[in-house]
C-alpha cells in the first residue's frame, strides 16, 4: 500500500460500500469524507424495556385489512417475536453488526449520547474539508482574519452543555495524577493536616491494596454512574461481544492496541459506560496498571475505587485465584494492555504497529492460573492522538526508550486538541473508538508450564487477533492508511 498521511486518507473517496446481506446498497454511497455510517447496524433487535409499549388505538373509526394484509401482519408479528425471543433479557436492547461475510457482534444499543457524538464528529469533518465559497462581492479587509488564517480553529461559544460536561470529564480524567499530587501538596503546606497526611503516608508505603486481589475497595456504584457516560461519548467508544463468555471460568483479555492512554480500555473495562456487565453477566473485570500508581497519593484511591489493580505477577495470581463460588476465581477476569508503554510509542492515526511476538509473560500467567485468553482490539484507539513519528525522529526514540529503561516509563511526544480549540493541547480527538472482544482461547493449567504449550498458545492468541482485525477493518478502520502489522 502506498505511504499517506491520516488526512489524505480521511478526505479520499472511500471504497464501494459494503455488502450487507450480499447485496451492495447504492443509495446509501458515503461522500468523500470520513463513512461514519459504516459503524451503524443493518438491524435492531429489541428488548422488553419500555420503548415495546404497545401504541394507543387510533379513536373514531375501525381500521380493516385485507386478507392478504392479515396474513402479512401475521408473518410479521411472528418474525418481531421470535426476534424479540433471541435478545430479550432483562429489558436490555441489543444491536446486531454484520461485515461483508456474514460474521455478527453483539452491542448494547446506542444511546442519544452516542448518536449526537457521531453527528457531531461529522459535521466538524464535513466543515474542516469542505471547499472555502467563492465571494461575489470586492470587500475590505475582515476583522480578526489573521485569527482565521492561523490554523488553529477554536470552538464556538455555543457550544451545547453536554459537550461541554463530556470535555469536563475527559479533562478530569486525564489529568487526574496530575491534580492528585496538586491536593497532597497543598495538603501538606498546611500544618493542621499533618497528623492526617503522616499517617497516610505511612499506610500508602505498607498497603498492599492494589496486589491483595481482594478487590475490597471496588465501588461498583462509583463504576455505574452517569458521569462515565458522558467521559465514552466524547468520542464517542462502544463495546462490541463477538460470543458470550462463561461465568464458571476466568480469563485474561488482553487489549490492543495501547494507543497513548488507552481511554478505550478505561472506559470498557474500567467503568460500566459501555455496559460490560450486561455484555458479560457474572464475570468481574478488573483493568490493571502499573504499580507505581499505587504509590501516588490520592490518585491509588481513586484507581482502587474504580476496581483496577496492579499488573505484578502476584497481583494477576491473587486475582484469579481468589473469589467465585469455590474462592478458586470462577468468574473473575483481568485486563492486561500487553503492549505496554513501548507500543505507546508507535501509536500513529490510522494504523496498528504492536508489540506481540516477545509478550509471552502474559500467556505464561493463563497457563499457571488456568485462565482463558481473550484477545481485545480496540479499533481508534490510535487515532485520538497524534504524536512524533519514531521512524522519522530516531534520536527522539531512542531518547524515549532510554526514559523508559531507566525510569519503566515513556514519555510520548503527542498532541491532539484543546479546551476550547480543536487543533492544539494534550485533549483527545472525538473519533469513534470501537472495542471488540474476540472468542475466548481454552486453556489447560499447568503449574509448569511447557515451552511447546506456551509457544502453541501463543500463536493461538495471535491469529485469533489477526482473525478479529481482518474482519472487521473494513467496518471499523475503514480510514486506515496501513494494515496491522506485529513489529516485535
Amino acid at each position: 500500500m502506498p505511504s499517506k498521511t491520516y488526512p489524505d486518507a480521511i478526505v479520499e473517496s472511500p471504497p464501494p460500500p459494503p455488502k450487507i446481506n450480499g447485496i451492495h446498497s447504492k443509495e446509501n454511497t458515503p461522500p468523500s469524507t470520513t463513512n461514519f455510517d459504516a459503524v451503524k447496524s443493518p438491524g435492531e433487535y429489541t428488548g422488553s424495556g419500555i420503548l415495546d409499549a404497545p401504541t394507543s388505538p387510533v379513536r373514531g373509526h375501525k381500521k380493516v385489512s385485507s386478507r392478504s394484509s392479515r396474513n402479512s401482519l401475521r408473518v410479521k408479528e411472528a418474525n418481531k417475536k421470535e426476534s424479540k425471543d433471541e435478545t430479550e433479557d432483562g429489558g436490555l436492547v441489543y444491536e446486531k453488526y454484520q461485515d461483508g461475510n456474514g460474521a455478527r457482534l453483539t452491542s448494547l444499543k446506542s444511546t442519544d449520547d452516542y448518536n449526537d457524538a457521531i453527528q457531531t464528529v461529522r459535521r466538524e469533518l464535513r466543515v474542516q474539508h469542505s471547499p472555502a465559497r467563492e465571494r461575489k462581492l470586492a470587500s475590505g479587509r475582515v476583522a480578526a482574519a489573521g485569527w482565521e488564517t492561523s490554523g488553529i480553529r477554536f470552538a464556538p461559544l455555543n457550544t451545547p452543555l453536554k459537550r461541554r460536561l463530556q470535555t469536563l470529564m475527559v479533562l478530569l480524567h486525564t489529568l487526574s495524577v496530575a491534580l492528585s499530587l496538586t491536593s497532597f501538596f497543598w495538603m501538606c503546606a498546611i500544618p493542621l493536616l499533618w497528623p492526617l497526611v503522616i499517617p497516610y503516608l505511612i499506610y500508602i508505603l505498607i498497603s498492599k491494596a492494589g496486589t491483595s486481589g481482594e478487590l475490597s475497595y471496588r465501588s461498583n456504584w462509583l463504576r455505574k454512574q452517569k458521569i462515565w457516560s458522558l467521559f465514552a461519548s466524547y468520542f464517542p467508544a462502544r463495546l462490541h461481544r463477538t460470543v458470550e463468555l462463561e461465568a464458571t471460568r476466568k480469563y485474561i483479555f488482553g487489549y490492543h492496541p495501547h494507543g497513548i492512554i488507552s481511554h478505550g480500555a478505561f472506559a470498557a473495562f474500567g467503568t460500566e459506560a459501555l455496559g460490560f456487565s450486561n455484555l458479560f453477566p457474572g464475570i468481574t473485570n478488573t483493568l490493571l496498571t502499573l504499580d507505581n500508581n499505587f504509590r501516588v497519593p490520592i490518585y491509588r484511591d481513586y484507581l482502587l475505587r474504580m476496581g483496577l489493580a496492579s499488573v505484578s505477577r502476584e497481583s494477576c495470581e491473587n486475582i484469579l485465584s481468589k473469589g467465585g463460588p469455590n474462592n478458586e476465581g470462577m468468574g473473575r477476569a483481568i485486563t492486561i494492555v500487553v503492549g505496554g508503554a513501548q507500543e505507546s510509542l508507535e501509536t500513529q492515526p490510522g494504523t496498528l504497529r504492536l508489540i506481540l511476538h516477545r509478550r509471552k509473560g502474559f500467556v505464561k500467567l493463563a497457563i499457571r492460573t488456568g485462565a482463558d485468553l481473550v484477545p481485545v482490539l480496540a479499533f481508534g484507539e490510535n487515532d485520538i492522538y497524534e504524536q512524533l513519528n519514531p521512524q522519522t525522529h530516531p534520536r527522539v526514540h531512542k531518547f524515549q526508550m532510554g526514559v523508559k529503561k531507566l525510569m519503566g516509563f515513556t514519555v510520548p511526544m503527542f498532541h491532539a486538541r484543546g479546551i476550547f480549540n480543536y487543533d492544539v493541547g494534550i485533549m483527545p480527538y472525538r473519533r469513534p473508538m470501537n472495542i471488540v472482544v474476540g472468542r475466548p482461547i481454552k486453556i489447560k493449567m499447568q503449574v509448569k508450564p511447557e515451552a511447546e504449550y506456551l509457544e502453541e498458545m501463543h500463536a493461538a492468541y495471535a491469529k485469533e487477533l489477526r482473525r478479529l482485525w481482518d474482519t472487521w477493518k473494513d467496518v471499523f478502520a475503514q480510514d486506515r492508511v496501513a494494515e496491522m502489522e506485529v513489529i516485535e
